[in-house]
């Protein structure tokens, strides 16, 4: 028995031994980062800012690779069959990960089951968006017009979280709206732009740009509170909707097995990219709060939004396919 035992030991010991060489190792090759929508979007740009900076502290070299489509779960399909090795690094969103395991009963991943969740890069409110030259003016007109324009009301949604801050707008204020699907928030914001979309509820990144630039006009921010990158912009509850309170996160991602020493790296590594200044800065400005939980709180925060979302859907009697 004590020899079985001391054999068991070293064998735990000897893994251990190896586990910290392929983490001093790491990274030896390029690093590849899925994204799951088109360049432009918010999660697209949240992996270009702060991977620029983790390839300055580190020395690595990381590769963004952008898979658009199905709100972004054909990247996490992708990224949770890839070799848990640590050169597959997952950018996700809450709709990828926590709706999407809410809505869809035959999900082929699971967000805390299939990956190991390491740091939320950022949480943020979203923006109800119509074109700066639209006479509509605030929730109330949008609301006014939608009603008596219901063949000229239709939405640009990209992933299942617009979609139900859309739905719960429109189950809250009695307006229609039909949903025109986009690869992502940027071709949503570009079809408010263009007349072809009424409105769009989205994400800061692609957002902001255009509202500053005098593109766009913002009406609300979900949520109780103010944005800061946006103050004279009223919160949802202060006109009169509290209900429509969808807030996001990002985070990086990798495939579950993979190695605890570099998982350690990484959560270690893009800690410190994340606390750069430059980086808060650039996050801050797409009017997204920097930072948040990291490993397995990170994993608390996923599966606790999972129950909330499930009766979100429910009570709002959305259907997704």
């Amino acid at each position: 028995m004590k020899a079985l035992k001391f054999a068991f030991a070293f064998v735990i010991a000897l893994a251990v031994t190896a586990g910290a060489a392929v983490a001093e190792d790491y990274p030896s090759r390029p690093i590849r980062v899925i994204v799951g929508f088109a360049p432009g979007g918010g999660n697209d740009l949240f992996a270009r800012l702060v991977m620029r900076k983790f390839d300055e502290l580190t020395g690595a070299t990381t590769v963004i690779e952008n898979k658009p489509g199905a709100g972004g779960r054909i990247s996490s399909e992708y990224a949770a069959k890839q070799a848990p090795d640590g050169y597959t690094v997952l950018v996700a969103a809450t709709g990828q990960m926590a709706i999407a395991a809410a809505v869809f009963p035959d999900l082929s991943y699971h967000p805390t089951k299939s990956f190991i969740p390491l740091n939320m890069i950022a949480h943020f409110p979203l923006m109800l968006i119509v074109a700066a030259d639209s006479p509509i003016q605030n929730v109330k007109d949008l609301v006014a017009f939608a009603k008596a324009n219901p063949d000229k009301s239709n939405y640009g949604t990209s992933a299942p979280p617009f979609t139900i801050a859309s739905e719960l707008l429109k189950l809250k204020t009695g307006m229609p709206g039909v949903a025109i699907p986009f690869k992502g928030t940027n071709e949503s914001n570009l079809c408010v732009i263009s007349h072809q979309c009424l409105f769009t509820i989205s994400d800061g990144g692609p957002a902001v740009p255009l509202i500053k630039g005098g593109k766009t006009r913002a009406l609300a921010v979900t949520g109780a509170e103010r944005s800061a990158e946006l103050p004279d912009v009223p919160s949802m509850a202060e006109v009169g909707f509290p209900e429509v309170n969808i807030a996001l996160w990002s985070g990086f991602f990798v495939p579950a097995g993979t190695p605890a020493p570099i998982v350690a790296k990484l959560e270690k590594e893009l800690g410190r990219a994340l606390a750069d200044p430059g980086v808060q800065d650039g996050l801050t400005k797409m009017a997204v709060t920097p930072g948040g939980s990291v490993g397995p709180d990170f994993a608390k925060v996923i599966d606790a939004d999972i129950e909330k979302y499930k009766d979100v859907v429910k009570a709002a009697n959305l259907k997704f396919q």
